[in-house]
């Protein structure tokens, strides 16, 4: 019968480093599943939709790499295989999101953030101290964290011009996955966190969403 391989923490640390450059080179990330642009027809935009819709989806592009960090940050660092495990499998997934949304920046004639590599060392250091104080904590930090995404996500979907059915095509099928992954941390085990902690989130995530939009 097979068995699962067994890392050492030094093993573990360039996966991390190899995860990072994935993350943050252009390109890097290979999707497992097809962009839901595809199946979209073009929309005429015009310069100032095309610019407003590019800094909406460079803010989630953000996003995601903030998600990449903080799974791969708490993978590091939780203590139970199987959390550890759900942790890897959930950053698989935000890889898809990772690359739709650059995909349909580079579209619209724009660039990814120049300060993503700031955000996910952020998020990494976030993520790997959340597993450190335990794996319940780490996983209501997960749920806490896709549920502020999702409501993001609603506020874009309603700024996006009806005729972009591409980018609302990516933010849909976006908001399906991250609202699955809070729930799923949650039926893991995950605290629920109080009111004060969420606001803080929201707080730094609106430092986010305001810094992106242009940069």
């Amino acid at each position: 019968m097979a068995t699962e391989r067994q890392y050492s923490p030094i093993d573990r640390l360039l996966l991390q480093a190899d995860t990072a450059m994935r993350t943050l080179l252009p390109f890097s990330g290979q999707p497992s599943r097809p962009s839901p642009a595809l199946v979209k027809p073009d929309a005429a935009l015009d310069e100032t939709e095309s610019r407003h819709i590019a800094g909406l989806m460079r803010i989630n592009h953000t996003g995601e790499v903030c998600a990449q960090a903080l799974y791969q940050g708490q993978a590091l660092t939780a203590k139970l295989p199987a959390v550890r495990n759900a942790m890897e499998h959930s950053a698989e997934e935000e890889v898809d999101h990772l690359a739709w949304c650059e995909q349909r920046i580079r579209q619209l004639g724009s660039r990814p953030s120049l300060l993503n590599p700031l955000f996910y060392g952020m998020s990494f250091g976030m993520g790997a101290a959340a597993g450190l104080i335990s794996d319940k904590v780490s996983l209501g930090f997960v749920a806490a964290t896709e549920h502020q995404v999702c409501k993001h996500l609603d506020e874009h979907l309603q700024e996006l011009p009806e005729t972009d059915q591409k980018s609302r095509a990516i933010l849909e099928q976006m908001r399906i996955d991250e609202a699955e992954h809070a729930e799923s941390a949650l039926d893991a085990g995950g605290l629920r966190f109080p009111a004060p902690v969420k606001l803080g989130m929201s707080l730094l995530a609106k430092v986010m969403t305001k810094t992106t939009y242009r940069v």
